[in-house]
């Protein structure tokens, strides 16, 4: 099907690849026009020069963006997907953004007569890569069951978690346990640090008993040589967890050891590593220790 994809960032560019090579006629359009001529020059898709051009005659748009600021504005802004998108058609959100607003816009999309589903991601740039992605979707069931295809081209686990706003819940969850597993990875390496433990055989110890998760597969390397090519950015984590704790504040729920972490992604980006991998916290628990891993 014609496939409009939106945001072709870290993630964004691999995910729409994959709809490329599983054989969907896509229409790109990025802030930076460059990354969607790239993909243009690997055949099979053209380039928009707005969200709304990209909607125009689009049967689905998928949108990869930074925040809810971006996802408001490519959705329902001046020259915004609801402009261009025809009735009848359906808008994928796979950017991490609020529940509320993923609320918001799918109603502005269906008084258009378009369907709208919150479908957030797991998985980083290795998943996106592989399309492996873990895939979790709100909206409504039938419109679930339209995108399906799509979603199985760019990740191994989809799943309709509700209605509108449910995938960017679930999303925010997500992020509080990643964020606070990597806090503990990065507590568990710096501890055998001061005590002299080598940190590959910390990590492989706990790798094979109940604290064994994907972060320390993942990340591993990261862990180990400390080059911190982004797969997920400290700055993006911490808007995640920003939105987490809004939506702790709405549903009444307390986040308090998120806030924490929150804050000390906050301490990275003030510390000029907000354009780092969010497994860069271990380096901030290195200074306070006063000892690198």
């Amino acid at each position: 099907m014609k496939v409009g994809f939106v945001g072709l960032g870290i993630m964004g560019g691999p995910m729409a690849k994959n709809l490329m090579q599983a054989g969907h006629e896509l229409v790109l359009h990025n802030r930076t026009k460059g990354k969607a001529d790239e993909l243009t020059a690997e055949g099979g898709a053209e380039v928009a020069g707005s969200p709304r051009e990209a909607a125009e005659g689009s049967a689905v748009v998928v949108t990869m963006l930074p925040g809810p600021p971006e996802v408001e504005r490519v959705v329902a802004g001046e020259d915004g997907i609801l402009e261009g998108i025809e009735e009848g058609s359906l808008i994928l959100d796979m950017s991490t953004s609020s529940p509320t607003l993923a609320h918001e816009l799918a109603e502005q999309a269906s008084e258009r007569g378009v369907g709208m589903l919150d479908a957030p991601v797991s998985g980083g740039d290795v998943g996106a890569i592989g399309g492996t992605l873990s895939i979790m979707v709100g909206g409504a069931e039938e419109d679930f069951e339209r995108a399906k295809p799509l979603f199985d081209a760019m990740g191994a686990t989809v799943t309709h978690v509700g209605p509108a706003g449910a995938g960017q819940l679930v999303k925010a969850a997500n992020q509080i346990v990643v964020a606070l597993v990597i806090e503990a990875v990065s507590e568990a390496l710096v501890l055998g640090a001061k005590g002299r433990v080598a940190p590959e055989k910390v990590l492989d110890v706990l790798s094979g008993g109940l604290a064994g998760n994907k972060v320390m597969e993942v990340k591993r390397e990261k862990f180990l040589s400390h080059e911190f090519e982004p797969g997920g950015k400290v700055e993006y984590h911490r808007k995640d967890l920003g939105i987490a704790l809004a939506a702790g504040r709405e549903y009444g729920a307390a986040l308090p050891v998120t806030a924490l972490v929150c804050e000390m992604f906050g301490a990275l980006i003030a510390k000029g590593r907000g354009d780092w991998d969010h497994s860069a916290l271990v380096t901030l628990l290195e200074e306070w220790a006063g000892r690198e891993v």
